[in-house]
This record gives C-alpha cells, sequence and structure tokens, in this order.
C-alpha cells in the first residue's frame, strides 16, 4: 500500500489548477496533506494552545464504489477533522482520491468507512471521523436557516473588499445572539476561484455592531483562502475586536467538485453548529 506523506509546503505544490488524469481505483497517495501553521502563524496563532476548539466538517456527494460482485454502489459521505489536527486536506486531492474508489472492489459499506477514514487521519495527523451513507437506505438531508438575525438587508454602503477586522467593534450591554450573512466570498488561495456560502456568528457579549460586522464579513470578497482558514479568521478578528465572553463562527460553503466544507470555530462550551445545510449546497 502507498503511504500518505504529510505535506510540508503550501498548496502551491499541490495539484490545484493543474490538468491531472484522473485514477478509478484505490490510490491513497492522491491527498495533499497541507499544514495549518503555515496560515495561523499570519493571525497570531502558534502553539499547540489553540484559541477555539471545532472541526472541519465535509460533504461529499460523488461517493462510489464496487461491491464484491461488481455492482456500483453510490452514497453521500460526511467526514468530520478536527481543527486540533496539524493538518488540513486540500480539497481538489480528496476529490481524486474518492473517486479513485470507483472502480475498486470492496465487500461491505464499513470496509470503506474504515479504508477512508484511515487514509484521511493518516493525512490530517488525527482521528477523521468517516460516515458512509448508501443511497439505496435512502438518507435524508435537511435544509435550514439559523435562529437569529440576518445582516443582509442592511441598507449601507461598502468600499472594502480585503479583509479589515478594524471595522469590527461592541459596546453596551451584555447580550446573547446570532448574527448571520450569506454574503460571504472569498477566493481559492491557489486558483482564485470564488467560494461562496454562509457565515454565523454566535456569540454572548458586548453587543457587535451590525453594520461593522456586515462589512467585515464583505470584507472577504477578494480575499484568496481556503474554507478553513478564514473562518479561523473571523473568529479571531471578533475576539480581538469585541471581546465577548463566548462566541462560535461556522460557514456553510456551497460544493464545488461534489464537495462542500464547513469549518467550526468556537471558544470552549459554546456548543455546537446547526447540523442542517444551507439552501445552497
Amino acid at each position: 500500500m502507498n503511504k500518505i506523506v504529510p505535506a510540508l509546503h503550501g498548496a502551491e505544490a499541490s495539484l490545484l489548477g493543474k490538468p491531472v488524469a484522473y485514477r478509478d481505483t484505490y490510490a491513497p497517495e492522491l491527498l495533499f496533506p497541507i499544514e495549518r501553521q503555515l496560515k495561523r502563524d499570519e493571525i497570531g496563532v502558534r502553539g499547540e494552545a489553540l484559541p477555539f476548539v471545532g472541526e472541519d466538517l465535509w460533504n461529499a456527494y460523488e461517493v462510489s464504489w464496487l461491491n464484491g460482485r461488481g455492482k456500483p454502489v453510490v452514497a453521500l459521505a460526511r467526514f468530520r477533522v478536527p481543527a486540533n489536527t496539524p493538518r488540513l486536506i486540500e480539497s481538489k486531492s480528496l476529490k481524486l482520491y474518492l473517486n479513485a474508489f470507483n472502480q475498486s472492489r470492496f465487500a461491505a459499506a464499513g470496509t470503506v468507512g474504515e479504508t477512508i477514514s484511515r487514509d484521511l487521519s493518516a493525512a490530517a495527523g488525527g482521528a477523521v471521523a468517516v460516515e458512509l451513507m448508501p443511497l439505496g437506505e435512502r438518507p435524508q438531508r435537511q435544509i435550514g436557516y439559523p435562529q437569529g438575525v440576518c445582516l443582509d438587508e442592511l441598507d449601507i454602503g461598502i468600499d472594502t473588499y480585503q479583509p479589515a477586522p478594524g471595522l469590527l467593534s461592541a459596546g453596551g450591554e451584555v447580550v446573547s445572539e446570532t448574527l448571520y450573512s450569506h454574503l460571504l466570498k472569498s477566493n481559492c488561495l491557489v486558483t482564485g476561484q470564488p467560494d461562496w456560502g454562509m457565515v454565523v456568528v454566535r456569540y454572548t457579549g458586548p453587543a457587535i455592531d451590525r453594520e461593522g460586522l456586515l462589512r467585515y464579513i464583505v470584507s472577504f470578497r477578494e480575499h484568496n483562502e481556503f474554507h478553513e482558514q478564514c473562518v479561523e479568521r473571523v473568529f479571531c478578528d471578533i475576539m480581538a475586536h469585541c471581546r465577548p465572553q463566548a462566541l462560535a463562527v461556522w460557514a456553510r460553503y456551497t460544493r464545488r467538485g461534489g464537495l462542500d466544507i464547513n469549518p467550526f470555530r468556537s471558544t470552549p462550551g459554546a456548543g455546537k453548529a446547526d447540523e442542517f445545510d444551507e439552501v445552497r449546497q
């Protein structure tokens, strides 16, 4: 079996934006891990004591393999990568890796799940949970909206399209609320392709200025960074400029290449992200 070698370099060395021949038999060496610390240094997150807990939730919509008699099985899959793993997994490499199952035979779905979990865990450097849902078992998806205030109808002018944490402020009485926006757009760190998503901010602390928060969210519009890195940047900027007592930030990005990525970061004890999918996913 080929060994997965953790990447000690940046995303520029990946297959993103490059022509590649698709493989259809099992090939774990296709996974391309990227050190999280390369970007965490930029936002002042250093050392093993992270200022947040959380996970990266991946949904995969194009998963297939052959059963023991050569008949295809199609499934949905969900992967949970802990935020404290030292490496994230580049999305194109994960797509190529999953496609490599297409002509591979497995006796049972459980074996496929165990194989994927082992390979993703090796790439990420920590235990990755895998849930496989064959379509023959009629899995259900839930589409919903956060129970909170959508900022998108605020009638404001905006002229800043690179992350500007100085737009954030908070003050006054302590509140507990959830604010969200569908206007998040960032771009792939390597290819520059647009990444669209909904971002949710749930906090307890001095009231965050809503207009400033929306301007800040929109300021990512021309910013190049991976999904996980954007959410960590939002979390750290809100903590630094608004000083909440508790904070949870998560994003639901629309799918690309049969995958969507949904990072979640929070202070300990701040609860979990909503489990439903965003309507565009």
